[in-house]
């Protein structure tokens, strides 16, 4: 990952050992948070979804990626393009390929019935 985010004091992200930006405390992912923001959900309908979280962590979260949009959308573009590339990898995998051609096959026998 080339892009490096910087959490100033206040903001409760932190960069796990995998990488990923994820809310302090919690499994939820800076990239979670960015798309209800995209989609402009309260901080409350956050809450509603990621009840872990407070409404100050939701609010301090989104301050913060307003004031760092360009580098978060870099972030995320470049977490979406590796997640893209590890998808593509495993769906050329032999067993994946024969794994999904079982599965169609099992599902037109089902469907003749």
């Amino acid at each position: 990952m080339t892009v490096k985010l910087n959490f100033t004091d206040g903001v409760p992200l932190h960069e796990d050992s995998d990488g990923n930006v994820r809310v302090i405390g919690s499994r939820v992912t800076l990239h979670t948070l960015v798309g209800c923001f995209e989609r402009d959900e309260t901080a409350e309908d956050v809450q509603d979804g990621f009840p872990s979280l407070t409404l100050a962590q939701i609010n301090a979260i989104r301050c913060w990626y307003l004031n760092h949009k360009a580098e978060v959308d870099e972030y995320i573009r470049e977490v979406d393009t590796e997640s893209e590339k590890v998808l593509q990898e495993l769906r050329s995998r032999p067993e994946s390929i024969a794994f999904r051609e079982k599965i169609r096959s099992l599902r037109e026998q089902l469907n003749k019935h």
